[in-house]
């Protein structure tokens, strides 16, 4: 590899001889460990893209969510002219490129299916192109198509009654993350040079089915490098070479970006881990002379305006799951190094200053990588942020470093993922609920009274016994990891050969590591069940067929959420068994198999589907999210909540333990200062036990309410709060889901 001026002042040999991120952050990025004062506040022209963008945002919601579509144009990474906030403002713009042609306007993306891309148009009053239906129904397979094609009558059934639910297989997989910032650093020609160099090397030997397919995507992923090439030159600017200063290094990592959204609508399209990488830049320009820290928080600013401007079409159904319109273009900052130093930055603090100077907002999704050893000002200012907006989640650094290294990512909610060295095939949700409860009834759905699984012998007592339902849900649970890896393995296939995500994996290492992610719904609800069934008397309600339509529970019983071993100890099981039972199956590509405890909004939707628990749950009402004790269940305060999920071991559930906690400004105190230090306080103590994720909300239940019944306030234009795993603006939550919130346990006391 050749050296370049652009490269000058920066230290380090390996990735100069190699695509290395990792090594040139390493050797470059200054640790930070002052305070926030240094910051800078807006600038005029970041006020008025933001104003406008705002204004935007509001016309969007008021003509129903969506602001405006393609119906004509198939999106590409060349498909449409240059596109700006304001055409006549588009010299304020630091960072340039949209989606498509105007702000907030949403693609037409047919390669994942054409109903969900037609049904997407049709749903908000657009007609799709006659002429797009007949190619893409014709004479171009989809990637919905070809799963459907595959599909055995038993996937149809399980997906069909929804125990297992929210599966890729009419949109996007998202979750793999690009590293950008190879664009910045190395410039497309480089990229393009190595990418050809792995294609003469592969294919030596036997042509094996395998060997065919990788050589393939690699001319695919060479392909796309020329494109996005193409695609900057639109907006001028030639990125065959490395960026030379901060500015094109923010320009160059973000076309590598806009490039996966351009190609991809996948349901996490994370940014990833870029806030010490371009400090190195920033930081080489303020020594320089050539930029002030005023234009330095005005670059960091722009980023995040572009990633506050991402959308999709979306069909009803998808947004019945995941509500509030997200896309996870989830950010990560701070965490550790290998070597033990601080990876926080100035830049950090700047990537969350954009909170206070453009507002709270729940794009991107932004993640602080935590430990309770990273420098206090920078905890105390993440937690007073926290304190304000709401805006920000929590994952524990030093849990995920020592499996991901010190140059992971996010790349949805919660699940981390090594930068440009690793994809993620993305799973959806198996409900351990519905599975308990087809384990007392023989395989039969409670609501749609089909067959779904084994016609096992169904429980016919009168009361429960604990011994006899555990055999039953050991065996329907083997059923329900077969047909659930097997269906995940089918729609990865067809998602591979039909919608295949050549801009990301371009700018991800050949020799791929890849996980196989799954997840598990109605987990709490599970554990309390079978708390109830242990340790108090469940009585099975019978309909005149004798099928079990509801449960009587008497009896006090141990809950999970309050530090009771004896309820902490089913939920440690339960997560044990099931991923267990996931690593005994063959997994697509030699995938290695992971699982999380992670709903989203989607709680809703499969409460919907799941019939009445031995726990005392309502059949219809939703399920608690993610790992969160069951609504009502924590009776002895924050810290107990927080104790019963320490115990979950995160190397069993490497793809995240979901928890979000609100809590009332007054419980952690009466000015800011108190405030702030016993968050951090809670943050320490929490994530040095053990535990991997916590969403923290800080408002009352009131306020939650006042927004619902008066969500024309202006104050209540970007209310953002933390649902599960990401962010979202509360008038945006249909109303059903803004009750389940507000239904959700408010801690009062520590």
């Amino acid at each position: 590899m050749r050296e370049f001026n652009q490269w000058s002042g920066f230290k380090g040999k390996k990735w100069k001889l190699e695509i290395n991120t990792r090594d040139f952050i390493q050797n470059n990025y200054t640790p930070y460990d002052g305070d926030e004062a240094f910051l800078a506040g807006p600038t005029e022209a970041t006020s008025k893209l933001w104003g406008k963008l705002q204004k935007l945002q509001k016309e969007e919601r008021a003509k129903g969510g969506v602001l405006d579509m393609d119906t004509d144009i198939v999106s590409s990474l060349t498909s449409h002219k240059p596109g700006y906030i304001d055409e006549d403002m588009k010299e304020l713009e630091q960072i340039v490129g949209l989606q498509t042609d105007k702000p907030l306007k949403r693609a037409f993306m047919p390669f994942g299916g054409i109903k969900m891309a037609e049904e997407a148009l049709t749903t908000y009053g657009y007609t799709p192109n006659p002429e797009l239906h007949k190619i893409f129904t014709d004479y171009h397979k989809t990637h919905n198509q070809g799963v459907y094609d595959a599909y055995t009558p038993e996937m149809r059934a399980a997906r069909k009654n929804k125990i297992i639910t929210g599966l890729p297989d009419t949109y996007g997989r998202g979750r793999i993350v690009g590293d950008y910032r190879r664009v910045a650093l190395y410039g497309i020609d480089i990229l393009i040079e190595g990418k050809k160099n792995d294609f003469s090397n592969c294919g030596e030997g036997t042509m094996s089915e395998d060997v065919i397919r990788l050589r393939e995507e690699i001319t695919m992923q060479i392909n796309a490098l020329y494109g996005i090439k193409e695609m900057a030159k639109l907006y001028g600017f030639d990125i065959s070479e490395p960026a030379k200063n901060a500015k094109e290094a923010c320009q160059w990592l973000y076309f590598g970006y806009l490039a996966a959204i351009k190609t991809q609508n996948g349901a996490a399209m994370s940014i990833g881990r870029i806030s010490t990488f371009l400090d190195i830049y920033i930081q080489r320009d303020l020594d320089n002379g050539i930029l002030t820290e005023v234009e330095a928080q005005e670059l960091v600013d722009h980023l995040v305006m572009k990633l506050r401007m991402v959308k999709f079409a979306r069909i009803p159904s998808y947004n019945e799951l995941f509500s509030g319109d997200p896309v996870w273009a989830t950010l990560s900052i701070a965490g550790k190094g290998l070597d033990g130093r601080s990876m926080v930055t100035k830049s950090d603090f700047r990537f969350l200053h954009t909170l206070e100077n453009m507002g709270p907002s729940p794009e991107p999704n932004l993640t602080v990588l935590y430990s309770s050893k990273l420098p206090e000002t920078f905890r105390r200012y993440a937690s007073s942020i926290s304190i304000r907006t709401s805006s920000i989640q929590y994952e524990n650094d030093d849990v995920m470093r020592p499996e991901w290294g010190d140059d992971y990512a996010i790349c949805c909610c919660v699940s981390a993922t090594q930068i440009g060295k690793e994809m993620q095939f993305f799973g959806a949700r198996a409900n351990l609920a519905k599975c308990l409860l087809y384990a007392i009834n023989g395989g039969v759905d409670a609501k749609t009274r089909v067959q779904v699984g084994p016609k096992y012998n169904a429980i016919t007592s009168e009361y429960l016994d604990y011994d006899e339902v555990m055999e039953k849900y050991d065996a329907m649970m083997e059923w329900l990891v077969d047909v659930y890896v097997n269906t995940l393995n089918l729609i990865h296939y067809m998602h591979d050969k039909y919608y295949y995500e050549a801009a990301e994996m371009a700018l991800i290492d050949t020799d791929v590591r890849r996980t196989f992610a799954t997840g598990i719904a109605g987990f709490s609800h599970v554990v309390d069940s079978l708390s109830a069934i242990k340790y108090a008397k469940v009585k099975t309600i019978r309909d005149e067929s004798g099928f079990v339509v509801d449960f009587e529970t008497t009896g006090e019983f141990p809950k999970y959420g309050n530090d009771d071993d004896r309820a902490d100890d089913i939920a440690v099981w339960l997560l044990g068994t099931f991923i267990e039972k996931i690593k005994k199956r063959h997994t697509y590509r030699n995938s290695e198999p992971t699982t999380s405890i992670l709903t989203i909004t989607s709680n809703v939707v499969y409460g919907k589907a799941t019939a009445a628990l031995p726990d005392g749950r309502k059949a219809g009402a939703p399920l608690a999210p993610g790992a969160n004790p069951s609504y009502g269940a924590e009776q002895n305060g924050l810290l107990a909540s927080l104790n019963s999920l320490t115990k979950l071991p995160y190397e069993w559930a490497l793809d995240g333990i979901s928890n979000t906690q609100t809590i009332s400004p007054d419980t952690l105190g009466h000015d800011e200062g108190e405030r702030v230090t016993n968050l951090v306080n809670v943050l320490d103590g929490y994530f040095d036990k053990g535990a991997h994720h916590l969403n923290v909300n800080v408002f009352g239940t009131e306020k939650l309410i006042d927004c619902m019944e008066h969500p024309e306030k202006e104050e209540y234009a970007n209310f953002t709060i933390r649902v599960s795993g990401y962010a979202v603006k509360f008038i945006d939550l249909t109303r059903e889901q803004q009750l389940d919130v507000i239904s959700r346990t408010c801690h009062k006391s520590m």
